[in-house]
């Protein structure tokens, strides 16, 4: 009889019966310890805060080894600026220079020129912080003049890439279903006045020749040497990385 009345005692007793009183268990928020907790809180959040964006920067370079960044390097682009072919590893120091490189789908995508205006404006932090802009685009070089021209865009940090052969060595994505009917595109809507912006000069003109290169998705990448510091590849048209995320890295990254 006694265990039962325990055991009804214990599942029937209201809860402040149970728990310490509240003499015991709530905390002064006026007492000198309450508010040097308060005063400490907001240093671990950022501690904390630092320690996710480096673990997403190691995941998001967790697919690609050295091979694929050796590989980009031999890969051979036109220069917008001199209309010259360039290798990827001439574009940069190989060593201890920084690089922000932006695989636009083509020259013609209307989210890509949104892009390439969003790059444009954040150009003078880049430069300030001696990280050099790299925009690479599907299509021949006329098409690329017509961004340039139209936009505009600085020449000296375009690339045409007709073939789209760092695009394959990347890895980055290419069909139908990807170009028109990824969910990941409804991220548009989101930027609408900031497309429209960007599209005040536009002309379709710009797409290439080659229809089918409309179907490449692009991609974002960031570089210290050799060193593979980003990575992200556009899951559907439009679907772009965040420039704060970009912003956060060359930051982060001390550059000689």
């Amino acid at each position: 009889m006694a265990l039962i009345s325990l055991q009804t005692l214990a599942f029937s007793s209201p809860r402040s019966s149970l728990c310490p009183s509240p003499s015991r268990s709530t905390v002064n928020l006026s007492s000198p310890f309450a508010q040097s907790i308060a005063r400490k809180a907001p240093v671990r959040r950022i501690s904390r805060t630092r320690s996710l964006t480096e673990r997403a920067m190691a995941s998001s370079v967790s697919g690609f080894d050295s091979g694929v960044v050796d590989a980009l390097g031999d890969v051979g682009i036109l220069s917008a600026a001199t209309d010259e072919p360039v290798f990827f590893r001439d574009l940069w120091d190989q060593n201890e220079g920084v690089a922000v490189v932006a695989l636009l789908r083509h020259f013609g995508c209307f989210c890509c020129w949104e892009l390439a205006s969003v790059l444009k404006e954040a150009k003078p932090t880049f430069d300030s912080s001696g990280v050099k802009l790299i925009a690479v685009g599907v299509g021949t070089l006329d098409k690329a003049h017509i961004l340039a021209e139209q936009l505009p865009f600085p020449l000296d940090c375009l690339y045409a890439d007709p073939n789209h052969k760092a695009y394959d060595v990347l890895g980055l994505y290419y069909g139908l279903g990807r170009t028109f009917f990824n969910p990941a595109s409804v991220k548009v809507f989101s930027r609408f006045e900031s497309i429209k912006k960007a599209l005040k000069n536009y002309t379709i003109a710009a797409t290439p020749d080659d229809k089918s290169s409309v179907l490449q998705q692009g991609g974002m990448f960031v570089f210290k040497g050799k060193q593979l510091l980003y990575a992200r590849k556009d899951e559907g048209t439009g679907d772009h990385a965040p420039l704060e995320d970009i912003l956060n890295i060359c930051c982060k990254t001390p550059v000689p």
